[in-house]
């Protein structure tokens, strides 16, 4: 457990060092970044380290019915994420919110505490979504002002589609890889 917790002080204090710092981010410049990546990559192998070695202590246990509500949030989470990745117009909900990739986030740790009742994973997941909500609020204090963007066309949500479904297939990939079915027994 002590690996996860690190991974997540480093995830929550290598992103809000910008926030939290903003001098010392900026005397960085441009090798910052490299550093904050390094520093990103380094909590996400803690994460994993420290979730697949903790001891499984139940908490809770998820209704059945939560698997499915899971996998339709996750989709859900996805094509959010990616509504703000085309250049220009963006697609649904992009043009209408003004933190897609957080709210994707945010959807993705919560669908992950619906279905996992463990310690491990309500610190894990739990955590991560507290970071998402309070980076949104420190965006908005910090950058107070937001112009939507345009919404896009339709070749843009026809490759949303098929990136979204391609994601699905990935990640269902990387679960199973790790011994995790993802779908319901």
């Amino acid at each position: 457990m002590t690996l996860l917790i690190l991974g997540l002080a480093l995830w929550v204090l290598a992103h809000f060092f910008k926030r939290i710092a903003p001098e010392a981010r900026a005397k960085l410049g441009d090798p910052g970044k490299g550093i904050i990546a390094v520093l990103l990559v380094g909590s996400i192998v803690l994460m994993v380290l420290g979730y697949r070695g903790a001891d499984f202590i139940p908490v809770w246990s998820p209704p059945t019915w939560t698997v499915h509500l899971n996998n339709l949030l996750m989709i859900l989470a996805f094509w959010i994420y990616g509504s703000s990745a085309a250049k220009g117009a963006k697609a649904w909900p992009a043009y209408k919110t003004r933190h897609p990739q957080l709210l994707g986030f945010k959807i993705w740790a919560a669908a992950h505490l619906l279905v996992n009742g463990d310690l491990a994973a309500i610190i894990l997941f739990g955590t991560l979504l507290a970071w998402a909500v309070v980076e949104v609020i420190l965006i908005n204090r910090a950058e107070p002002d937001w112009t939507p963007p345009a919404p896009a066309g339709a070749k843009t949500y026809i490759r949303l589609t098929v990136i979204t479904a391609v994601i699905v297939l990935i990640v269902t990939g990387i679960h199973t890889w790790l011994g995790v079915w993802p779908f319901p027994s």
